[in-house]
């Protein structure tokens, strides 16, 4: 028994540790960070109180965002606030924050692609 939980164990832990990778610091076409989530690569890029996700295939190539929805969790300091995201054009989304997200700020993202399936990652 002890040895069928452990390789149940080890199983679970594999499949849940190469679900998605990180990018880390990848810039991608638009000058964001890239990370793996629900399927396909996402990049976020801040500007002022902009967030835009721009949702990119393996080759880190535009592809179409129709049906995806997402929203972030910013948190700087005290301060968290979530911005729900929303389709601006084909490749994107996008949200706007009361205010000014400052550079260091933490960016958590969920994310649902457009068959259901859906992820979370942190930037």
């Amino acid at each position: 028994m002890m040895k069928f939980l452990i390789l149940a164990f080890a199983i679970l832990w594999a499949g849940a540790a190469t679900a998605q990778h990180s990018h880390g610091s990848t810039k991608g076409p638009n000058g964001g960070v890239v990370q793996d989530v629900a399927g396909v690569h996402a990049e976020l890029v801040v500007a002022g109180n902009t967030v835009t996700l721009n949702i990119l295939d393996e080759n880190n190539k535009p592809t179409s965002a129709k049906g995806f929805s997402g929203s972030v969790l910013i948190v700087s300091g005290s301060t968290r606030e979530t911005v729900p995201l929303a389709a601006s054009d084909d490749t994107a989304l996008k949200g706007e924050a009361k205010s000014a997200i400052p550079a260091g700020a933490t960016v958590s993202l969920v994310l649902k692609n457009s068959v259901g399936k859906s992820g979370q990652v942190k930037f």
